[in-house]
């Protein structure tokens, strides 16, 4: 049995790098740190043509119909290059939860456009409480007047400021957990509905609050069975969350390459750093990290794909690892580069601070090996 990927798979990837090293380098990446938008339009129509909105939507409504393995394909090179912009929010949040819930025409009218680059797509569900799980969400959908108005606080909401739809998940009817969990498409701007930038540690990443106050939706807006949105709302965080491995990889497999490459040039009592023992044996640590994070994730990326029963806990056990070991990695090459890696004019600290933001989205590495335990009745 071949485990590795296809050569499609492999044309795929290289075509991949090769875009992002032109279109994509850290001289864009850091001007579009400062930039409140956070992404260039250019870019994006751009990665639209080449087919990557649609890379996971079925061929009816625009897309290529591939699955989460090939998207890993170019989450990696994504996560190498930290790109800015809202592809993550968009197709691995906004267009999932339509893609998993919708009917057809609610899929007809986004999916369609998301797949031609024409709309971006975020998903609303972390609250101030700061709780992944079902019991987290307190925002509420209340019946009126045919339709419904929605309450509540969103908080680290991904790209909503450049969005023109969030999915929003709210509790519609009385329960605890996951009793009463139903998920609202919401077009934006609306009445009722604000957006505030936060300010956070990884720049490349633009989060937002989303607060809702008395927005009115009518019922088209309700996505999937009213009080079922918590089935819909997992499948979508489990693919997010191999998604966002799969980003971590890449990166941590970007600041191996920088850190070998230093310790080969660096002189100390003249000889190269990468000549020292202690050097070796952290960047020994730092390939057997990178190398089982991709492990991890791949398999991952195969059970959701595949919809295997065990997908959730293959998400949970590489979101677990990989958390950890991305940010372990990150910060070991900052120790290898030494002061100048703690310096605003190099790169690590862009990885670093990416690691940390991706360590603590779904859940970090504690919360996902609680999930695990509990997939496998500990």
């Amino acid at each position: 049995m071949d485990f590795g990927f296809s050569e499609e798979q492999d044309m795929l990837r290289k075509s991949a790098r090769d875009f992002l090293a032109k279109e994509s380098p850290i001289t864009y990446v850091r001007r579009m740190m400062e930039d409140d938008v956070g992404y260039s339009e250019e870019v994006w129509r751009k990665m639209a043509a080449l087919g990557w909105m649609g890379l996971i939507l079925p061929e009816s409504y625009g897309g290529a119909g591939m699955n989460m393995v090939d998207l890993v394909v170019v989450l990696e090179e994504m996560g190498r290059m930290v790109m800015p912009g809202p592809f993550f929010a968009t197709v691995l949040l906004g267009a999932l939860a339509v893609l998993e819930g919708g009917n057809d025409a609610q899929k007809a009218r986004y999916l369609k456009s998301i797949a031609a680059g024409e709309l971006k797509a975020t998903l609303a569900s972390l609250e101030p409480n700061g709780r992944w799980d079902a019991d987290g969400i307190e925002a509420t959908a209340v019946a009126d007047s045919g339709g419904f108005l929605l309450n509540g606080t969103k908080l680290f909401v991904p790209d909503a400021h450049v969005a023109d739809l969030i999915v929003v998940a709210v509790r519609s009817e009385k329960g605890k957990g996951e009793e009463g969990i139903s998920l609202f498409a919401v077009d934006v701007p609306k009445e009722g509905v604000t957006i505030t930038p936060l300010k956070t540690m990884d720049q490349t990443r633009k989060l937002c609050e989303v607060k809702l106050e008395k927005v009115r939706v009518g019922p088209e807006a309700l996505i999937g069975r009213r009080g079922g949105g918590a089935a819909v709302l997992k499948r979508v965080t489990d693919r997010a969350k191999v998604a966002l491995c799969a980003e971590m990889c890449g990166g941590a497999e970007r600041v191996l390459e920088m850190s070998v490459e230093y310790a080969k040039v660096r002189v100390q009592f003249d000889r190269p750093i990468g000549s020292f023992q202690a050097i070796q044996h952290k960047c020994a640590n730092m390939l057997l990290l990178v190398e089982s994070s991709k492990s991890a994730t791949y398999y991952a990326a195969w059970a959701v794909a595949n919809d295997v029963p065990e997908a959730p806990l293959a998400a949970a056990m590489a979101k677990s690892y990989t958390s950890d070991a991305y940010r372990v990695v990150a910060g070991e090459g900052i120790q290898i580069h030494g002061g100048i890696g703690f310096t605003w004019e190099h790169d690590m600290h862009l990885y670093f601070k990416r690691a940390k933001g991706s360590e603590f989205t779904f859940g970090d590495a504690t919360y996902n090996r609680e999930l695990v335990a509990q997939l496998i009745d500990l």
